[in-house]
């Protein structure tokens, strides 16, 4: 018998045949199809729960969290008192990361400095977002002339360099808090705008969007009331990574003297400053340097496994009981495809002979 698949006219196929799976195992699915409904919330958890990496990335970014808000409390120093009879001791009991080259309590500093990083971070991500989500939402909904500028324009940003970028921004405008938010968020936002525009294609020619434009909606309802809340899940997970790259970016501000100015702190002013211990005070550079790394990796294993929950193809793992064994028989039973001019009924497949 010739395995060649092929569709037979005037054929009413079966749900076996559709699924391609005998009837006997159609039945043996059947009396697990009443199963408890699953929420699409509830099942999104389970397949963002099944990524382990990802949950102790949620875990160790919490911890991180926590620390960073509540740091005034955890340690009891001020951020700015020097004690240089104390400076560069080593981790104990009354410095658990040891002290800085101004005898200053390096855990309360690193815990300030993360409260800044995270606090750049999210702000300059929510820029990027912003312009990303306008210029995509513009090039993906009206197309034609205004697409290929926005998009030549957006090629073009891309084609630089980040790192050359922030710098040149950064020595032009000065060093401050709001400069490096501004600037983080003004070379991050092209991805972003890309994906949006992607998606709007994809969509602006659905049911009900046509239906909203027959109705009489205005453009600027159909982009924010149909268009961009079905867009979500591609910049969800940008935004999340986007968080990732921009403590780097503004790590990497920093730790080249054109971030935060001394005596405020952040992981890459810390960076800067322990160069010149770097052998005999290792510690001033090992915590925050351990820091930036677990941030960074957390949000990444976390953006990791947003990406398999919103996966627009859909992960075996998010779907339901039925159609997971569904797939697991079809790999287990691999039964001969019909072709015409078979004997058997063409409505259904044969049950796969054990020999």
């Amino acid at each position: 018998m010739s395995h060649t698949a092929s569709w037979i006219p005037g054929c009413a196929l079966t749900d076996a045949a559709i699924n391609r799976v005998s009837e006997e195992h159609m039945e043996a699915l059947a009396k697990d199809e009443d199963v408890e409904p699953v929420s699409n919330w509830r099942r999104n958890w389970r397949t963002f729960g099944r990524n382990r990496p990802a949950l102790i990335g949620v875990f160790v970014l919490f911890l991180i969290l926590f620390a960073a808000l509540f740091g005034p409390i955890l340690s009891p120093y001020d951020t700015l008192t020097q004690d240089l009879g104390n400076r560069l001791k080593g981790p104990s009991l009354a410095h658990p990361m040891g002290t800085d080259e101004l005898g200053r309590d390096s855990m309360t500093r690193v815990l300030a400095g993360g409260r800044v990083s995270l606090a750049v971070a999210t702000l300059a991500t929510s820029v990027a977002l912003s312009i990303g989500i306008l210029v995509g939402s513009i090039a993906g909904y009206y197309g034609k002339w205004i697409d290929n500028v926005l998009m030549r324009f957006t090629d073009l940003a891309l084609s630089l360099p980040d790192l050359f970028l922030l710098i040149l921004a950064a020595s032009l405008l000065g060093p401050s808090f709001s400069t490096m938010v501004i600037i983080i968020g003004l070379v991050r936002w092209m991805n972003v705008a890309r994906l949006v525009r992607g998606s709007f294609l994809t969509l602006r020619e659905r049911e009900f969007v046509l239906s909203a434009r027959a109705s009489g909606t205005r453009s600027f309802g159909i982009i924010f009331k149909h268009l961009l809340p079905n867009s979500l899940s591609p910049i969800i997970v940008a935004g999340t990574l986007g968080v990732a790259s921009a403590i780097i970016a503004e790590s990497t501000l920093s730790f080249l003297g054109l971030g935060l100015q001394p005596p405020a702190s952040s992981w890459g002013t810390m960076l800067r400053n322990a160069q010149q211990q770097i052998f005999t005070a290792p510690w001033a550079a090992v915590f925050p340097g351990v820091m930036i790394f677990l941030t960074v990796v957390s949000v990444n294993f976390i953006g990791d496994g947003l990406r398999d929950v919103f996966d627009p193809g859909g992960s075996t793992l998010g779907k339901s009981r039925f159609h997971r064994r569904l797939e697991m028989l079809r790999e287990r039973h691999r039964p001969p495809q019909l072709v015409a001019g078979d004997d058997q009924d063409a409505a259904t497949w044969p049950t796969p002979s054990s020999g």
